[in-house]
């Protein structure tokens, strides 16, 4: 079956198309009569059309809470507390299909943020660029391109088998590069992982290049992207890849060759100077913008928060007071039973809370209406990122374990690492993705560390463990891309 799509300009800017009302009513600044390029008339337009794009990531059912959520339930951390389907029951089950909630969810709002981009780019192509001039034009396109790497790297994560998996050469999803603003049929065939995984770091890499290096506040250092933002991202997705030199190449960018480890000491020098933050705490406190928050999505308590069943908080907060909150308890086999977890780390005495023999996270601990900042990335996974591609490639490495000591060590001052702690490169690397597990706890990284080193879901609870050969291991495709799509198959 074939339908045709109808996809609006979402920018935020209302369209206003009646053939005579303009004779009666001047067109305001704020008011757009048509897309002939009408959005991108003025400076303000195309600006308040760039910060919209990030409000596409924002969304609740997307980098707003859900997908965070659903990466971190679907691995072997959490116990349903709620066993509520809208709040991704099915995903810590392994029992999603092509019509649950979450898999058209996600998949929509990732293909509008695409889709926005792709139109933005256009349009700045088109005339934008000449109206604002090349640098800015330069800077605004490098957000839009961000904004579509970051949305298919994230669709990878879930409906996709992992690049590990044969190289990079099973079916990946729709790769859409060009804008979608009027009736027709935009079938289109899956391209492999490997195809999209390129166009990912194309689009990076390009950005990078163009970038603005700072802004000149701390909450737009951290809302939006720039320069070292990028870099970072760009560790995250070869790491997933298993491209390990490559990681390392673009991290020594912004991370210096010794502690104390900062963006300031990287061969680049220049632009927005990431650090750890000395207590980890403040990472997720008022007002969300250390040096170790990469790129974070905002909220704030009265006209912007992402609605109470996509807020992380709503799915894994409880302090005692809120007994009803919570969807999710950790699970007291999961990483929380790790012995090298040591009872006096800043991570279990001040980020967890016992609530008689059920255990919760208090990473985001505001209630409704849930104004915490959503982290996408900080500072402590570029390190780890680093020091996992130095130790695969390295073995037991000096700077391996200086990065993962000054993780660890922020935290758990009692546990230092050494040379003599490791026998050889493979538990110098398990001993980093236990940290990762430990220190990104809620953060949505632990199925992407499971997939993409072809691990097992591990079980947990009543849900036993899912095999990478399982179909379960991945989600499926859209139930409305099959249906309108007809280039495109499921798994």
């Amino acid at each position: 079956m074939k339908k045709t799509y109808l996809v609006i300009l979402g920018m935020g800017l209302m369209l206003n198309t009646s053939c005579q009302k303009d004779l009666l009513y001047p067109e305001s600044e704020t008011q757009v009569s048509d897309q002939n390029q009408q959005p991108f008339s003025t400076a303000a337009r195309i600006q308040s059309q760039a910060l919209a794009l990030y409000g596409r990531l924002r969304n609740g059912q997307f980098l707003g809470g859900r997908f965070q959520v659903y990466n971190d339930v679907k691995a072997e951390n959490w116990i349903n507390y709620s066993n509520n389907q809208i709040t991704a029951s099915n995903t810590w089950s392994q029992n999603v299909n092509t019509t649950s909630d979450e898999v058209q969810n996600v998949w929509a709002q990732a293909y509008r943020a695409i889709n926005d981009a792709n139109l933005f780019i256009e349009g700045m192509d088109a005339s934008g660029t000449a109206l604002v001039g090349a640098t800015e034009g330069g800077h605004y396109v490098a957000e839009a391109k961000f904004v579509r790497a970051l949305s298919y790297y994230c669709l990878l994560q879930l409906y996709a088998r992992p690049y590990a998996d044969a190289n990079g050469s099973r079916p990946g999803v729709p790769l859409r590069l060009t804008g979608q603003s009027s009736y027709k049929d935009f079938s289109i065939a899956r391209s492999s992982v490997a195809e999209v995984y390129a166009q990912i770091l194309k689009d990076l890499n390009e950005a990078e290049a163009a970038a603005p290096l700072t802004y000149t506040d701390a909450v737009t250092n951290v809302t939006r992207t720039h320069r070292n933002a990028i870099i970072a991202l760009k560790t995250r997705v070869l790491l997933t890849m298993g491209n390990y030199q490559e990681v390392i190449t673009e991290a020594n960018k912004i991370v210096s060759p010794s502690a104390p480890f900062t963006a300031a000491g990287g061969t680049l020098g220049g632009g927005v100077n990431f650090a750890l933050q000395p207590n980890i705490v403040n990472v997720f406190r008022t007002p969300y913008t250390t040096t170790e928050s990469v790129f974070s999505l905002p909220f704030n308590a009265t006209t912007e928060t992402p609605g109470g069943q996509n807020a992380l908080a709503h799915y894994f907060f409880q302090n005692g007071s809120t007994p009803g909150l919570a969807e999710f308890y950790l699970n007291p086999a999961g990483v929380i039973s790790d012995p090298n977890w040591t009872a006096t780390d800043q991570r279990r005495t001040a980020l967890l809370f016992k609530n008689g023999d059920r255990t919760f996270l208090t990473k985001f601990n505001t209630p409704s209406p849930y104004p915490d900042y959503a982290p996408v990335m900080r500072y402590a996974e570029v390190l780890l990122n680093l020091a996992e591609a130095r130790a695969r490639l390295n073995g037991v490495d000096a700077q391996a374990i200086a990065l993962l000591n000054a993780v660890r060590g922020r935290s758990d001052a009692s546990t230092v690492f050494t040379s003599a702690s490791f026998s050889n490169g493979t538990a110098l690397v398990n001993a980093i993705l236990q940290e990762r597990n430990i220190e990104f706890l809620g953060e949505g990284l632990r199925n992407i560390d499971l997939m993409r080193t072809l691990s097992d879901i591990p079980g947990k609870g009543t849900v036993p463990a899912v095999p990478t050969t399982d179909p379960r291991y991945i989600w499926p495709i859209s139930g409305e891309e099959l249906l309108y799509n007809s280039l495109i198959t499921d798994n």
